[in-house]
């Protein structure tokens, strides 16, 4: 039998669902066994589920062609096959809360693409890289669900993984204001180019929730576990204003970002910051960990999508043009891949970290 973890993913005939199962082809600890998704797609195979609307650029895994789809409401049956699940269904946030929280009552762990729990007071919201003691607030979370070893944690919004790892790095210099605005790529609304003609040569300067999510979940992330209240208290500075603006691109978050300091960095203090920024991923050498989270580059036409999207197999933060600011201190260009470190590749990466701290194990 596989070493491996038996995985199931729910939600997995949508666009995040097929990057979680075109990203675990071939893991080294995970086996997508199970699939979960809408009652009109159960019971087809996952080809016949699909059909015709596979939007990745790699072609679907052989080893998911022919899994039975399994109704994602048939939560016992479902849970009984994995060890845990990465969820990315489409319901209301409502929904999502409810029927992720009944995996997790099944003492199924389950690792979250969506934004239903981020702001669930004992569900950890991390960035491995930042924040991975987060994951201490499970054991308060299976005090109130009543569980053994079902728990839900989640990964944070795509937008903010083009700054946030920034100004983490950033941190001894104590920013305290910043402006962000980003440039969203289509693929954050589960949308192709095929799927959605009005985008080509447009832009829309309004995505639903996104300026709020852009604001807070960073303070959230860089909060603590406060072991008396039993929850994560998020941190109050630096105060974040943001526009999200959607653009015609299919891959790539970018974001402008202007910051104040407290202290008075160097560009080169900034960008020595950013080059020597790791955390417990790179030194566990997990297996989705890009090997160099941060770049900088100093062309000043870059990043660009075109050329840096993919850094590090899509893991990696692409940061430009920093430069000092006429009204506020510095400014810089951030860019992440949306689908890869902002979603699907995010949640599998936390879940690795999951894994090496023991939360996740076989059944």
């Amino acid at each position: 039998m596989s070493e491996r973890l038996r995985v199931g993913v729910l939600g997995g005939t949508g666009m995040v669902g097929q990057r979680f199962i075109s990203l675990l082809e071939n893991h080294p600890w995970f086996e997508v066994t199970t699939i979960a998704a809408s009652p009109r797609s159960a019971g087809k195979t996952y080809e016949e589920a699909v059909n015709g609307r596979w939007k990745m650029d790699t072609p679907m895994p052989e080893s998911a062609k022919k899994i039975i789809v399994k109704n994602v409401n048939e939560v016992e049956e479902v849970a009984s096959e994995v060890d845990f699940v990465f969820s990315a269904v489409d319901m209301s946030k409502d929904e999502i809360k409810k029927i992720e929280e009944a995996y997790a009552k099944t003492e199924t762990p389950v690792v979250s693409n969506n934004s239903a729990h981020r702001w669930t007071p004992d569900v950890p919201m991390v960035v491995p890289e930042i924040n991975p003691e987060h994951m201490e607030v499970i054991k308060y979370q299976k005090e109130r669900l009543g569980t053994k070893r079902g728990f839900v944690a989640v990964k944070p919004n795509c937008s903010i993984q083009s700054y946030a790892p920034v100004l983490t790095a950033w941190k001894e210099f104590e920013p305290y204001e910043v402006v962000a605005t980003t440039y969203q790529a289509i693929s954050g609304a589960g949308k192709t180019f095929k799927d959605w003609p009005e985008m080509d040569g447009n832009i829309i300067p309004f995505i639903g929730g996104e300026e709020e999510k852009s604001e807070k979940e960073p303070l959230r992330i860089w909060g603590h576990v406060d072991d008396t209240k039993k929850e994560i208290v998020p941190a109050t500075e630096p105060r974040i204003t943001c526009q999200c603006v959607r653009v015609p691109i299919l891959n790539g978050h970018t974001a402008a970002v202007f910051v104040k300091f407290k202290k008075n960095p160097t560009k080169e203090q900034l960008v020595e910051a950013l080059r020597k920024f790791s955390g417990i991923p790179q030194e566990l050498k997990l297996p989705s960990a890009p090997e160099h989270f941060i770049q900088y580059l100093e062309e000043d036409n870059r990043p660009q999508v075109k050329l840096d999207v993919d850094y590090e197999h899509g893991m990696g933060v692409s940061v430009g043009r920093i430069r000092e600011d006429s009204v506020y201190d510095w400014k810089f260009i951030g860019l992440s891949h949306n689908t890869v470190r902002g979603a699907a590749g995010g949640a599998v990466l936390c879940a690795e970290l999951l894994k090496a701290q023991g939360y996740i194990t076989k059944k």
